[in-house]
C-alpha cells in the first residue's frame, strides 16, 4: 500500500481550508441532498463529500457508511487530491498497487472509487466529492459529467459559505469598532464639557468683572472667546446627541402630557423675554417619551438660535392622527430661504447668517435620523422674515 503523498502546498491548503469552517461541523440538508443524488445517479452504494484535513478525511456528508471521518494515510481522497484531471477513478483497487493491502478493501469493501476533486479558486484542492462500490465497475459518460458537475456545485456552496463567513467577520468588526468608537466619542465629550462650561462662565465674569474698564477691543476678543466656546460647546452637545440617538430608541412607550414636557424644557431653555406655548391635545398616549424630548428640545433650542427678536415666540402644536402622532414647532425668527429648506437635514449642513453665530449641522441631520427609526418623517415650510414650521411625525 502506498499512502498518499501530500501537495506541495500542503500548509497554504491547510490555511485556506479553515477558512470554511467545516470540520467537525454537524450534517447539512444542502451537502446530504447532493451525496444522496450521486449515490444515485451513480448506483453506488456510498457517497461522500470529504474535507481533508492534516491526519484524517473528514466526511461533511456521508451517504452509505455511519462514520464521519477516516485516516487520510489509507485514503482513496488523499490520492485523488494529487490529480490534475477533473476525476479520479480507480475500476478495482485490489489490482492498483497503490491500495495493495489497504484496510479499507477488507473492512469496508472499497474496490472501485471515483472522486472528484473540490478545487477552490484559488487552486486548492479541499477534498473531494466521491462514489465508492462493492464491486469492480466503470461509470458511463453521464454519469462522470454529473459527478463532475456536482462537485462544481459543492465548491460553489463552500465558496458562498466562506464569503458569509467573511462578511460576518467584516460586520462583527465593525460593530465592535462602531461600540468603541461610540464610548470614545461620549467619554471624551462628556470630559470637555466641564472644563468648556468653566469657559464659558469665566468669560461671563469676566466681562461683567471689567464692565466700563477695559477698551472696546478687550470687549471684542472677550465675544470671540465666548462665541468660541458656545460653537464648541454645539459640537459636544450634537455629539452625544448624534450617539445617544440609538439609546433613546430603545426606552419604553408611556402615557405623557405635552404641558409638562413644555414647561421643563421652557425652564431648560428660554430667557425671562421668550414665550413657548402649546397647543392641541395634552394627553399623548403610548409614545417614547425620551426620544420625544429630545427631539422637542433641539427644535425649540434651534428656534431661540435662529431667532433675533426682542421676543422670541415659539408653539409646540399635537394633533393625533390614525397612524401617527404629529408635532409642530413654529417660531417667529429670521426663517430659511427657500432654495435652502431641503439642505438644513444634510449631516454638517450650514446656513450662514451674518446675525446668528456659526452652527455645527449636526443636530437636524441626528432628529431626522432620529425621527425615521421612530417610523416617521420631518420637514419644514419657511418665510424669510417671518418664521419657520417645523412639523414631525411618530409612528404609534
Amino acid at each position: 500500500m502506498q499512502s498518499p503523498k501530500l501537495p506541495t502546498n500542503e500548509r497554504q491548503r491547510l490555511d485556506i481550508l479553515s477558512e470554511y469552517q467545516l470540520l467537525d461541523t454537524l450534517p447539512e440538508q444542502d451537502y446530504d441532498n447532493i451525496t444522496s443524488l450521486v449515490a444515485t445517479i451513480c448506483d453506488a452504494p456510498v457517497s461522500l463529500i470529504t474535507m481533508l484535513d492534516k491526519e484524517r478525511n473528514f466526511f461533511k456528508s456521508h451517504h452509505g457508511v455511519p462514520f464521519r471521518e477516516s485516516p487520510r494515510d489509507i485514503s482513496f481522497c488523499g490520492h485523488a487530491i494529487l490529480g490534475d484531471g477533473p476525476i479520479f477513478i480507480i475500476q478495482d483497487a485490489r489490482l492498483d498497487e497503490r491500495f495493495t493491502d489497504n484496510p479499507l478493501i477488507e473492512g469496508a469493501n472499497a474496490i472501485f472509487y471515483a472522486g472528484v476533486p473540490l478545487v477552490n479558486p484559488e487552486g486548492y484542492a479541499l477534498g473531494t466529492l466521491c462514489v465508492f462500490d462493492h464491486k469492480p465497475r466503470i461509470l458511463t459518460d453521464s454519469q462522470k459529467n454529473a459527478l463532475i458537475t456536482l462537485g462544481k456545485q459543492v465548491v460553489n456552496s463552500l465558496e458562498l459559505r466562506r464569503q458569509n463567513l467573511k462578511l460576518q467577520t467584516a460586520k462583527d468588526e465593525l460593530t465592535l469598532h462602531n461600540i468603541q468608537l461610540k464610548k470614545f466619542a461620549s467619554h471624551v465629550s462628556h470630559d470637555l464639557k466641564s472644563p468648556l462650561a468653566n469657559i464659558i462662565s469665566l468669560t461671563h465674569l469676566l466681562k461683567d468683572d471689567l464692565e466700563g474698564k477695559h477698551s472696546d477691543s478687550s470687549l471684542e476678543y472677550l465675544n470671540y472667546l465666548e462665541d468660541s466656546a458656545l460653537i464648541l460647546k454645539d459640537y459636544i452637545d450634537g455629539i452625544l446627541l448624534h450617539y445617544k440617538a440609538d439609546e433613546l430608541l430603545k426606552e419604553e412607550r408611556e402615557d405623557i402630557q405635552l404641558s409638562v414636557i413644555s414647561e421643563k424644557i421652557s425652564h431648560l431653555l428660554l430667557s425671562k423675554d421668550d414665550k413657548l406655548s402649546y397647543s392641541g391635545q395634552d394627553a399623548i398616549k403610548n409614545i417614547n417619551k425620551a426620544a420625544l424630548t429630545q427631539i422637542l428640545i433641539n427644535l425649540v433650542d434651534n428656534a431661540l438660535k435662529y431667532n433675533v427678536s426682542e421676543k422670541r415666540l415659539i408653539e409646540i402644536a399635537y394633533v393625533e392622527e390614525p397612524k401617527y402622532h404629529k408635532f409642530s414647532i413654529s417660531d417667529n425668527g429670521i426663517g430659511i430661504e427657500k432654495e435652502k429648506q431641503d439642505l438644513i437635514f444634510n449631516l454638517f449642513a450650514i446656513i450662514p447668517h451674518e446675525n446668528i453665530k456659526r452652527s455645527t449641522g449636526i443636530g437636524l441631520s441626528t432628529i431626522k435620523n432620529l425621527v425615521n427609526k421612530l417610523g416617521g418623517d420631518i420637514g419644514v415650510t419657511s418665510e424669510v422674515g417671518v418664521g419657520s414650521v417645523f412639523t414631525f411625525t411618530i409612528a404609534k
